[in-house]
């Protein structure tokens, strides 16, 4: 069967699969990323990588360490967290690179660990970003990065592809920022929610690499997992030019480098060849879930929010309502490199920022404040008044200096704009390019240095049908049923969030027992929902189960009170992630839960059905009243952690 990109990278980095298997959407895989990156957070992955038992990396060179995210704090407490991850990482001989050296996301793209063609995992959202290079960037839980130093590995489920065609070409300054603001405010009813995207059409050679990275960057926002652009000529060509300066420049000083004497071992002439002969693609007939097609030369700069990316207008809208703002910003890891900064200085040039507004500036990289100030562009900035932050993270994330106050109104170049996200949860926060926030900075309310006519953007979006195949019979491991029965329980509800299913209160009380979990277990969706569930019962519910917060016990409660899985429509990722490294199997079977909301309704919360479920594991389907149902097959990978009890323990045998 065809592949899609994201299944052909997927497979490259896949281990443990039968020689003439071939990989595809649904499948769980247990793989080994060329990288892995963790950033400020590498302070709370340390300690679960102890806590299994690990002493050392599997493979140092696999793990890199970037301080990113709360550099502006100089306090003790803060100062003796760097040290600490620090002198870690320097231990373990892992790649690391200090506060100020740049946003984690960036170095992963400057020094050549996000290659084209390539698999590369993150402890963190936007490591979609990698996508604009042609590397299926993907994010991982906190565990999964301790899975990885201590044994290399972890798992992953190829999530559906959706393929977004870009056709024509961009007018003058209209830019990636408008046209990932385009897709997620104009396509804003989840289609691409936990999927992977591939894009493809005549339009992306017009793209250059820098909007290729913004728009990869915020398909997070947009609620894919991967953002992925196919590599062409233009790809190469950044390369070329990249490996070009670092081999002026000299090692970045790092063991991997180091290592080297002289010869970058990630961007090199030799290995960028070999893709040149090699370049990854997908077939002609792969297939995709649903196909989206946007006409570029009907985008024009837009603005997204407030406090939501799925709402958009155009600057020629909002400007005619005389938004004033208070603080400005072209910060953060999607729109603060070389070419975002251009686009600012050139508005700016000549000009002061408006009285009465802040307007702050944070370049991704040390590397790139550099370069801007010697084309004279980070200079122009900040005769215009605006307020220099040093290169990494900031207010986009609620720290350090210029958040957002009670009543404020922020523009800004970032790729969040949830509320509360920078600063007071009664600011308001809208997003666009960073020529529009250099104008609006300018202006004093939000405006737009361009005058355009004021179009409806032109897209569309096709569902498409896969091809019935014979679907061959999962192996089953020693340890892992083949067949599964119990009788349903039916949750309607779609969108149940992680307080529903666990309540806050809950959360921190690091003390509370498997027990008392199961005893609390839904009841501020249900209150009955505990006295009517048993042991052995399968629970069903809606779309999108799980979403909201990362707590891991909305996935162990239910476990604990004896439910032998769940089974949704679909599943939040994160959700999802959290159930299998604790051994707690989740199965996705959208037909069935159709079918039993039209059977149940919506009248009852919780539905003792009486209905038997059986679940053939090495058919992959699903029986229930003598109907059935396929399901997506639970592969190798997905039954280890499954018979181990989850990550941890998979990682303890592994290490033993």
């Amino acid at each position: 069967m065809p592949q899609n990109l994201i299944e052909k990278i997927a497979q490259q980095f896949a281990v443990g699969l039968d020689e003439q298997a071939a990989v595809h959407g649904g499948d769980y895989l247990s793989i080994k990323p060329a990288y892995v990156m963790t950033h400020d957070n590498t302070g709370a992955v340390i300690p679960k990588f102890k806590s299994i038992g690990a002493t050392k990396m599997a493979n140092p060179r696999q793990v890199v360490h970037t301080l990113d995210h709360n550099i502006q704090d100089k306090s003790p407490e803060n100062l003796e967290k760097y040290r600490k991850i620090e002198a870690f990482s320097k231990a373990m001989g892992c790649d690391f690179y200090p506060a100020g050296r740049g946003i984690g996301h960036q170095i992963m793209i400057e020094e050549g660990y996000a290659f084209p063609g390539s698999m590369v995992v993150a402890s963190d959202s936007h490591s979609n970003m990698y996508g604009g290079l042609g590397c299926l960037g993907t994010p991982i839980v906190r565990t999964d990065a301790a899975a990885i130093w201590a044994t290399g590995r972890t798992w992953w489920q190829i999530p559906p592809v959706a393929k977004v065609t870009l056709n024509g070409k961009l007018k003058p300054g209209v830019t990636g920022k408008d046209v990932i603001i385009t897709l997620a405010g104009f396509f804003n009813n989840d289609e691409v929610l936990n999927h992977a995207i591939e894009f493809s059409g005549d339009g992306i050679s017009g793209l250059s690499i820098d909007q290729r990275l913004t728009i990869a960057n915020m398909t997070t926002e947009w609620g894919a997992l991967a953002g992925v652009f196919p590599i062409d000529s233009k790809t190469i060509e950044w390369l070329e030019k990249r490996a070009a300066y670092i081999e002026k420049r000299g090692p970045a000083g790092v063991p991997s480098d180091a290592d080297a004497k002289g010869y970058h071992p990630r961007l090199n002439s030799e290995k960028i060849n070999q893709l040149k002969n090699a370049v990854p693609q997908a077939d002609p007939d792969a297939f995709y879930v649903k196909t989206i097609a946007l006409e570029l030369d009907s985008i024009r700069p837009y603005v997204s929010g407030p406090n939501s990316v799925k709402v958009m207008k155009s600057v020629s809208d909002i400007d005619k309502e005389n938004v004033k703002i208070d603080k400005a910003y072209l910060v953060s890891c999607v729109n603060s490199r070389l070419e975002d900064l251009v686009q600012a200085a050139q508005v700016v040039k000549g000009k002061k920022v408006a009285d009465g507004v802040e307007f702050y500036i944070a370049a991704a990289s040390d590397e790139v404040q550099r370069e801007s100030e010697q084309r004279g562009d980070w200079q122009a900035l900040i005769n215009a008044g605006a307020i220099a932050l040093p290169p990494g993270c900031g207010p986009c994330i609620g720290l350090g200096a210029g958040l957002l106050k009670d009543g404020e109104i922020g523009i800004s170049a970032t790729n969040r704009n949830f509320k509360g996200r920078m600063g007071s949860k009664n600011a308001l926060a809208y997003l666009a390019s960073p020529a529009v926030v250099a104008a609006s900075a300018i202006a004093g309310k939000i405006t737009s240095p361009f005058t355009y006519d004021n179009p409806r953007p032109v897209g569309k979006i096709e569902l498409n049908k896969a091809k019935k195949s014979v679907q061959p019979e999962v192996t089953i491991m020693q340890g892992f049923t083949e067949k599964m029965t119990g009788e349903i329980i039916f949750c309607f509800q779609d969108n149940l969030n992680t307080d529903g299913i666990y309540s806050g209160k809950y959360t921190y009380q690091d003390n509370i027992t498997p027990e008392r979990q199961a005893e609390v277990v839904m009841e501020n969706y249900d209150p009955e929902f505990a006295k009517i569930t048993k042991k052995g019962n399968i629970l069903i519910g809606g779309f999108n189960f799980g979403t909201g917060s990362s707590r891991e016990q909305a996935a162990t409660a239910l476990k604990y009170k004896g439910l032998q899985l769940v089974i949704a429509g679909s599943f939040s990722e994160t959700y999802k992630r959290n159930a299998l490294n604790n051994g707690f199997l989740v199965i996705e079977c959208p037909q069935l839960v159709n079918h039993l909301k039209e059977k149940y309704g919506s009248q009852s919360l919780t539905v003792k059905t009486g209905l038997q479920a059986e679940i053939d594991f090495r058919k992959s389907k699903i029986e229930v009243e003598e109907k059935e149902y396929t399901i997506a097959p639970i592969g190798l990978a997905a039954q280890e952690l499954i018979i181990s009890g989850g990550l941890e323990n998979w990682v303890k045998e592994k290490i033993v």
